[in-house]
């Protein structure tokens, strides 16, 4: 038999197949095409002539393999790509690589039925109906979701929590870090970094963790009367404070932490990081940057709703700040330790007076008798110099 003939058989085998899966809607009709190796109108009119006359219709079509088909060796590297460096990636996410480092100019639903076909990707199963999403907010700046998600985000190493700010508006991503527990510090560093550059938001969406909110009974609605440290920071701010009551409603976070999830892992392993501090870099970097670009999407309205800060000094809001009374040796106690108050020009003691303890991001200390600063220390209580 003819090297011709046994072409023209197999790819009539294909075409049978790919057919097949196409009628039956396990394939669009843009996939089959792609399969196939020619346009979608090219494949409509063979669908078209098979139907009606059966395999002799397209004797003489089929023989020639079509300019459109990735090569034999170009197939091949993609495969050893995808099972030396890329194992695990989605379809989506290793077509992006391909494109984007290694110079592959074939489209992704090529790539997809390539490694479904080769065993290397498992095909994923149908989704089911979704609910409505609620719709974004219409500009920038006017609700942020802040989460976090603990997950083994470096390989090898123990789950890390991953502190994600995003705008509810356009899906971007502010803030990303990652640290060993999400906390009271890690919401205030986060809100720091988004509030520093882009201004105040009207407000931040999140769950009802207990750095958030004061909640006496587990699944109640929190005590509005009773506030934690994050809720007091953003009270002076004036930034709305939203709790969720379910994870649905938190959709835009979820959402992005699957992808995170899925994406992010794989990238920090690609480029060989093992640390916290190389992962941070990375994130603000590189990783935040492309995926903003990736995922973001351009806001119902133009415009921004963030109030620029003007004077506001963020370092004494967006900290830990707890009422004191002075002891009459004229000093205060902070998480077991005593914090000497240095002579003052302002009275001869403080005892007995009632002043407020601000304990900033950086670790070190202050304490304020009403609008003034009357101490200043390190992080291990040593008095700093006030006019330093």
């Amino acid at each position: 038999m003819r090297r011709a003939e046994i072409l023209e058989g197999v790819r009539m085998l294909k075409l049978r197949d790919v057919l097949s899966r196409w009628e039956s809607k396990q394939i669009s009709q843009f996939e089959a095409a792609e399969l196939m190796g020619v346009s979608e109108r090219t494949f409509r009119r063979w669908a078209r002539r098979f139907e009606e006359e059966g395999e002799a219709g397209l004797v003489d079509r089929l023989g020639k393999p079509s300019p459109r088909r990735v090569p034999a060796a170009e197939a091949e590297r993609v495969a050893e790509l995808y099972r030396t460096r890329y194992g695990g990636f989605t379809a989506k996410h290793f077509h992006e690589r391909l494109v984007g480092v290694h110079g592959f100019s074939w489209g992704y639903t090529w790539t997809k039925t390539f490694l479904h076909g080769q065993g290397l990707l498992a095909v994923a199963a149908r989704r089911g109906a979704h609910r409505r999403k609620r719709p974004r907010r219409p500009l920038r700046g006017m609700m942020l979701h802040q989460d976090g998600s603990r997950h083994e985000w470096l390989s090898g190493h123990a789950p890390l929590d991953l502190i994600v700010t995003l705008d509810d508006a356009t899906g971007e991503i502010y803030s990303a870090f990652l640290l060993a527990e999400e906390g009271t510090h890690s919401t205030l560093q986060a809100l720091r970094e988004v509030i520093s550059q882009h201004g105040l938001p009207c407000s931040l969406y999140t769950d009802r963790g207990s750095h958030y909110f004061v909640t006496p009974k587990a699944g109640e609605k929190p005590d509005p009367r009773a506030r934690a440290q994050v809720g007091r920071a953003l009270a002076q701010l004036g930034i709305e404070h939203i709790p969720a009551f379910s994870p649905e409603a938190r959709g835009r976070s979820e959402r992005a932490f699957r992808t995170l999830q899925d994406r992010l892992p794989k990238e920090l392993a690609v480029a060989g990081i093992t640390t916290t501090a190389a992962a941070d870099r990375y994130l603000r970097e590189v990783f935040v940057p492309a995926y903003n670009a990736r995922f973001s999407v351009v806001p119902e309205q133009p415009g921004s709703a963030f109030v620029a800060i003007g004077d506001l000094d963020l370092d004494q809001v967006l900290c830990l700040a707890e009422p004191r009374q002075v002891g009459n040796d004229n000093t205060v106690t902070w998480r077991r330790r005593r914090l000497q108050i240095p002579a003052s020009s302002l009275r001869p003691h403080f005892v007995r007076a009632q002043v407020k303890v601000r304990q900033h991001l950086d670790g070190s200390l202050s304490i304020f008798h009403g609008p003034r600063c009357i101490a200043r220390y390190r992080p291990d209580g040593q008095i700093l110099d006030l006019a330093a």
